[in-house]
């Protein structure tokens, strides 16, 4: 029985069919109509009763201060947090209704989560990131950003409100980005180009996109992580890898920020610096080469069958 990876599991587990082309072709601009207006419109909507109930005098102001990016709020990282981790619901909602595939086949080959291997991850995420600080120590300055040496931020009721946010939901929005991009669109240019390069390039490419107006080497920068989490997606068989490193990168940036800085730059960053690209591809190569060599040890699965019982798929160690 042949084996086939994950970009390639709406057509081996989906009801992919001879005419199966317009599945994919269909749900990628349904996932973004539904992530850029269908969700905003539902947050939006909820803030609005929200603040009515709590007997505000000024709602437009009030929804106004929630959605400025430029002056970011603790309810304003909320509100972003959440339409991104919407994602996750969007996605799998897609997944059934243009592919019939139960929602945890978008979280690996196995069709679930494989929460022991999502830890272990986070480990190995910590391990290049210590690699990462050992390089940068060695590299001038990197743009503008979080300055460790200036004095910390004083402590406040905004601080804790921005810290439970970021603890709370920021791990769900780095998970949403990875079941939209490194996911569902992994799975759909893979099902259609059926080529892996296509299922990693593509995503990749829209992913640093999607982060809207950017200087180059910030632009450079995101891409390239979305490449390596498109690498990793299809080496390990799932999410679990990317996941673990956005979820860990999103944490850490916000709580810098928020320890020597301020919320609004790290959301807005400017004056990227080409000294970043040493530093973000030693943290992207060396997490790399510990994911996908800790998966080979661990017998993580990395393919689903092809034939007449597609859900077979060796179950991993961890």
């Amino acid at each position: 029985m042949e084996r086939r990876e994950y970009h390639l599991i709406q057509r081996v587990v989906g009801r992919w069919g001879p005419d199966g082309w317009w599945r994919p072709v269909l749900g990628i601009p349904t996932l973004v109509v539904m992530m850029l207006l269908v969700v905003q419109v539902a947050l939006i909507v909820a803030l609005t009763l929200g603040f009515l109930v709590t007997g505000s005098s000024d709602v437009t102001d009030d929804v106004q201060r929630v959605l400025d990016t430029d002056h970011v709020t603790p309810a304003g990282l909320a509100y972003l947090n959440l339409s991104l981790a919407a994602a996750i619901p969007v996605v799998m909602a897609i997944s059934y209704v243009f592919h019939r595939l139960r929602p945890g086949w978008v979280a690996s080959v196995l069709g679930r989560m494989r929460w022991k291997w999502l830890f272990t991850c986070l480990g190995l995420s910590v391990v290049a990131l210590a690699a990462t600080l050992i390089v940068s120590s060695f590299l001038p300055a990197q743009g503008e950003g979080t300055d460790m040496s200036s004095s910390v931020n004083a402590w406040t009721p905004e601080v804790r409100n921005f810290l439970l946010v970021i603890v709370f939901l920021t791990p769900l929005q780095a998970a949403g980005e990875e079941y939209a991009f490194r996911g569902y669109l992994t799975q759909a240019f893979g099902g259609l180009f059926r080529s892996r390069v296509a299922a990693v390039l593509l995503p990749a490419l829209l992913f640093a996109l999607a982060h809207g107006a950017q200087d180059l080497p910030i632009f450079f920068d995101r891409f390239a992580f979305g490449l390596v989490a498109g690498v990793l997606v299809i080496a390990t068989g799932g999410l679990e890898a990317g996941i673990a490193m956005h979820v860990l990168n999103n944490v850490l940036a916000f709580g810098l920020a928020l320890a020597f800085s301020d919320m609004s730059s790290a959301l807005n960053p400017t004056g990227g610096s080409w000294w970043n690209i040493p530093v973000t591809l030693t943290q992207s190569l060396v997490y790399l080469g510990l994911a996908i060599w800790t998966a080979r040890k661990l017998g993580i699965a990395t393919t689903v069958s092809q034939g007449p019982n597609v859900l077979e798929a060796s179950e991993p160690r961890v």
